[in-house]
């Protein structure tokens, strides 16, 4: 009975360490999500401004050797 018990208590400790694991996974996995959201909104805002750059036309660019 005392060596179940045991077994039982080693489980329960691992499964403990694996949730917290795991939590401290999802929590980061969040701030990346979080960053890349970001990034998408200020890339939208910057096409929808006009303001990535200057347009310009690749016709009208000619490479050195020519």
């Amino acid at each position: 009975m005392e060596d179940r018990l045991n077994r039982i208590e080693s489980k329960i400790a691992l499964s403990e360490d694996l949730l917290e694991e795991l939590n401290l996974m999802v929590f980061r996995q969040q701030q990346q999500i979080d960053r890349l959201q970001q990034q998408i909104v200020d890339l939208h805002r910057q096409l929808a401004s006009g303001s990535p750059g200057e347009r310009r036309d690749l016709r009208e660019e000619i490479p050195p050797h020519y």
